[in-house]
């Protein structure tokens, strides 16, 4: 069958219409996924200011890292990790995936030395111990991410000993007090509650209910999943410190986060805020991450972020 003269100019005119929409929206992704690139190498410090001390007591600084994701060759990455000890922190607190590559722990354990001098404490999270694989990016809209049976094991062991052995203290389903700045500390951490690890420890004996010594009860968790957050704001925490989220990672400007990659509600997937459970009220920091999953290694509309967290008395 013949078609006629203006037909056939018509479905050109579609197809040179489809050609140019589909190549506008090729260049869009290059662009994004360009601009994406650079955003993960553009690092913050976020602070925030937190009047809980007891009353008396000078100003407390606390640097807050989390979701390092390491990977050798991140020279950018580790000369800033270096530049923070400039901060001199009275305490460093490190909620875990440090990891993203079998090789990353020597190259980050350098990275994290100068701040090893200060004391810290530190929980695992899941890129701790299994290494990431990749996932398509569209998954994250359904749910939490989950470790297949094959992920490649990562040597958690040996970080953790470097930590160890710098001084930092190990909260993995366990507690400890530390006297820092004529204050006692008296933390309690879990392991990663995205792997249904957490444990929880209670809080270090001779707490403040018990002895008229200034206290503070700070709870480290990697995963923010509301469970854990409801159990911690339950029993007395003062503070709680999270990661895990990367604060969305892919953000919309002027909107925020679309995922938390937990049950935690988007709109709380970074930053300072208040944590509400059977009438008791904590406040509660969750960063917004250093890193990103190597076979992600983009950032939009939220830049890697170090937190620094200064507590002070309500005067």
């Amino acid at each position: 069958m013949a078609v006629s003269p203006a037909l056939a100019s018509r479905v050109r005119n579609l197809g040179r219409g489809f050609a140019v929409t589909a190549g506008a929206g090729t260049a869009a992704g290059l662009a994004a996924f360009g601009y994406g690139l650079w955003e993960k190498n553009q690092f913050v410090l976020r602070e925030e200011t937190l009047p809980i001390l007891p009353a008396g007591h000078a100003p407390f600084r606390v640097l807050h890292l989390s979701d390092i994701h390491f990977v050798p060759g991140q020279d950018t990455k580790a000369r800033w990790l270096e530049s923070l000890a400039s901060l001199e922190p009275d305490l460093v607190v490190n909620t875990g995936d440090n990891l993203s590559h079998v090789k990353a722990v020597e190259p980050l354990l350098k990275a994290l030395r100068p701040l090893l001098e200060f004391p810290g404490v530190f929980v695992p999270g899941s890129n701790d111990y299994y290494g990431p694989s990749f996932k398509n990016p569209a998954s994250y809209l359904l749910g939490p991410s989950k470790i297949k049976p094959k992920e490649t094991e990562l040597d958690w062991p040996r970080l953790r000993s470097g930590f160890g052995m710098g001084g930092w203290v190990d909260l993995t389903n366990r507690h400890q007090s530390v006297v820092l700045k004529g204050i006692r500390f008296d933390f309690s951490g879990v392991d990663d509650p995205h792997l249904d690890r957490e444990r929880y420890a209670g809080w270090p004996r001779g707490t403040r209910d018990q002895d008229e010594n200034a206290h503070l009860r700070v709870a480290v968790i990697h995963a923010p999943y509301q469970r854990v957050l409801d159990h911690f704001t339950q029993d007395g925490a003062d503070l709680l410190l999270a990661g895990h989220t990367h604060g969305g990672q892919l953000c919309i400007p002027g909107y925020g986060a679309l995922v938390s990659n937990c049950d935690l509600p988007t709109w709380r997937a970074k930053g300072l805020n208040s944590w509400e459970s059977n009438g008791r009220t904590t406040p509660v920091n969750v960063s917004g991450g250093i890193g990103t999953s190597r076979f992600a290694p983009i950032r939009i509309a939220c830049k890697p972020e170090a937190v620094l967290l200064t507590l002070t008395s309500p005067e």
